[in-house]
């Protein structure tokens, strides 16, 4: 099935959207089929784990997870699934994000989570494009092809430069 998800964005609340859609939009960009869910791994334990339980069998490849202060989303999805979870930590109110990196990149041996920067969905996207893409020809293109436009534009900048 072509159009079957392949990516599943997650995150505990609507308001790391606005965020969340960086990821969202890479997906869009490289075409690849995504899940955009709220699930919580405090207010809704157990859709969390059924989600995160049934992702491979959906067809999901990789997770990306976004949390924000106590920031458990990320890891207690790495808990119940085998693929791999990039955490995004979200900046928060009190403590800029600190408290929840912090949190995503102290996993214990054996639960791994890949982590990006604060409000990182961008890159926990492009990430789990390249993961997918090792085993996608196609993709593997793409993602040259991203990253060569991606070099040409920063070198043209170069034309603007006054000194």
């Amino acid at each position: 099935m072509p159009n079957r998800p392949q990516i599943g964005i997650i995150m505990g609340s609507d308001s790391d959207l606005p965020i969340m859609r960086k990821a969202v939009d890479v997906c869009r960009e490289f075409d690849i089929p995504f899940e955009l869910k709220i699930l919580s791994a405090h207010r809704t334990p157990d859709q969390h784990s059924e989600w995160a339980r049934t992702a491979a069998s959906r067809g999901i490849k990789v997770i990306i997870a976004a949390a924000g202060m106590a920031a458990h989303l990320p890891g207690v999805t790495a808990a119940q699934t085998i693929l791999p979870v990039i955490g995004v930590p979200m900046k928060g109110k009190s403590l800029e994000g600190n408290d929840a990196l912090y949190s995503i990149v102290q996993m214990p041996p054996g639960i791994p989570v890949a982590t990006v920067s604060i409000d990182g969905a961008k890159n926990a996207a492009l990430l789990a494009v390249q993961i997918i893409a090792t085993s996608d020809e196609p993709l593997k293109e793409k993602l040259y092809r991203y990253k060569k436009d991606m070099a040409e534009a920063s070198l043209k900048k170069n034309e603007n430069l006054e000194y």
